[in-house]
Formats: C-alpha cells, structure tokens, sequence
C-alpha cells in the first residue's frame, strides 16, 4: 500500500503554480474583453493614444468626391475632427446622423471623414443613402491609418487649432460625446475629464 504522505505531497506542490496559471489566463481575458469592449457596443469615451499632444501626422489625401486633395497641414488654424469609417462597417452606419449633427453645429470646426479598406464606390452608396455634410478622403494604401494608429473602426480623432492632437474616441460616438470633447478642445482644455463627465450627464 502506498503511502498517502508520498501521494499528496506532489499535489500540494503543484497547486500554487496551477493557481497563478489560472489567475493569468484570467488576467489575458480581461485584457483582451478590455480592449474590444468598445467594438461590442460600450459607451464612447476619449481613451488615451500615443498621439495625444504630439502634432498630427502629416496627412493628404484624394477627396472621395470632387478634384484635389487636403492636407491636414492647411487646416492650421481652426479645430479638425478626422473620422475613419466604412460602409462594412455597423457602427459607422450608426453614428453618422450624430457625427452629421455635430458637423452642422459647429461651423468653425472642420469634419473630415477618412475611408478605411473600402472602395470609393461602396463609400459613395453609403453616404448617398445616409448623408453627406463634410469632405470626405481615400486612403487607398491605409497610409494615413497607419500614422494615426487606428486599431479599428469607426475611430475619431480631435486637432486642436495648433495642429495637435487633442483627443481620441473609439467606437461608435455620439453627439454628447462629440459636443463635449469639441467644447473643450475650442476652449483649450483637456477633454477626458470632460466628456466622460458629459456621458454620465445623459444616462
């Protein structure tokens, strides 16, 4: 007969290292549901990003519709809202009446939508169908994603009058949040605090 000393032993050793190994499984998936959680519907809000505070990428593209290109450079001067969208994409579909509002209340900001992996032809039908109020470009080399980092879309950046990021919303945004973060961009203030202040102000 063995001897239970002699069975439970290596049991008990085992089991602090099965006990981390679970709690770091459990740690990476948290990790991951905490990055995707704005892809699955959360509440927008302004996130941090490398980019914030640190001048814009040197950006120029072909307009979607009409000659010529925009430089982001040119815009010096006035406060920019860089939305990168597609017509695959759902939330995209489902924040533009909002990024439309937005757009049309504040006239001293410019609204620049930016086509990601899409054609110019399914770009052109989804806004045909939902509406167009503001430029929007092609970036057919995903040349300017790259340089802003997007991780996925619908994600909106905000440029302050002095070329430099001020801001950055991931997931479908809305016109609360817009509102907010605009605000306190035009006024030369941090918008984090800010906007998501704005967003429990509406529940």
């Amino acid at each position: 007969m063995s001897d239970p000393a002699t069975t439970t032993a290596p049991t008990e050793d085992r089991s602090p290292w099965l006990r981390r190994a679970a709690w770091a499984g459990l740690a990476v998936v948290i990790g991951i549901a905490a990055a995707f959680g704005a892809r699955l519907g959360l509440p927008p809000g302004v996130v941090d990003s490398p980019l914030l505070g640190s001048p814009a990428p040197h950006v120029e593209l072909q307009r979607l519709d009409g000659p010529g290109t925009i430089a982001l450079e040119d815009l010096r001067g006035r406060v920019v809202v860089v939305n990168f969208w597609a017509s695959w994409c759902v939330p995209c579909r489902e924040e533009n009446d909002d990024l439309l509002a937005a757009a049309a209340r504040y006239d001293d900001v410019t609204f620049l939508g930016i086509v990601y992996q899409d054609s110019p032809e399914a770009a052109r039908a989804f806004l045909d169908e939902l509406g167009q109020g503001y430029d929007h470009l092609m970036d057919p080399n995903s040349r300017a994603a790259i340089d802003f980092g997007v991780f996925g879309i619908p994600e909106t950046f905000f440029i302050d009058r002095d070329g430099t990021v001020a801001a950055k919303i991931i997931g479908t945004s809305n016109l609360g949040v817009l509102s907010s973060t605009l605000e306190a961009v035009l006024a030369g203030e941090d918008p984090r605090s800010i906007v998501l202040d704005g967003y429990q102000s509406q529940r």
